[in-house]
């Protein structure tokens, strides 16, 4: 597919929006208050608005390789601070993805190196997770299934991060278990939504 193919679905796509609601864009302009904050994998897989079949203005949303929080990523502290504090999102989910790419890459044997390598090291408290997991268990796990477990490791290792952020602490400094935070992971194969940390009241995870 060509950049010229793509320029004009845009164009028939806004085309078909103004045909079917003729306000839809002056709508728009007035403005966002998304439902909640998605911090998802960049993978072109894993559209958050399809996914959720959602519109313009109902998501806002930060992507990027293996929906990791760091610590020290300005990009992604400047998301949550503008979500919750000029936003006043309510929610904030962390949706990883069986099949991840990046996931798979952090297990294998061989060291990745450069920037991606790098990133991917944030991970690895979710690999010794399920290590630790399986040995008390006392059993070994498939492929597929290990790297399974290791995503849905991920989500709550990044839940864990994203809530040490100080710009979250100063959130709830202020008001008490809001944002939320939920973990989710997404299944490719099924496009359905497994709950891994629901944060709703009376959830689990």
């Amino acid at each position: 597919m060509s950049l010229d193919d793509l320029l004009r679905r845009n164009q028939a796509w806004a085309a078909t929006k103004v045909r079917a609601d003729p306000a839809f864009f002056t709508r728009q302009m007035g403005g966002q208050q998304p439902h909640m904050l998605w911090i998802g994998c960049a993978d072109s897989r894993v559209p958050a608005e399809q996914i959720l079949d959602c519109g313009p203005g109902e998501l806002f949303i930060h992507r990027n390789v293996a929906n990791i929080v760091a610590y020290n990523d300005i990009n992604i502290a400047a998301v949550v601070q503008y979500a919750t504090h000029h936003l006043a999102v309510p929610d904030i989910v962390v949706c990883g993805h069986y099949g991840c790419g990046g996931v798979a890459a952090a297990c294998a044997e061989r060291n990745l190196s450069g920037y991606i390598g790098d990133w991917l090291f944030i991970t690895e408290g979710a690999r010794r997770e399920v290590d630790a997991q399986l040995a008390r268990e006392k059993r070994e796990a498939t492929p597929d299934e290990f790297l399974r477990l290791v995503v849905e490791a991920n989500v709550r290792l990044q839940i864990s991060h994203l809530g040490r952020l100080s710009v979250l602490r100063e959130c709830w400094a202020h008001t008490p278990g809001v944002p939320r935070l939920h973990g989710w992971v997404y299944d490719m194969a099924t496009g359905l939504i497994k709950v891994i940390v629901d944060g709703r009241p009376g959830g689990s995870g």
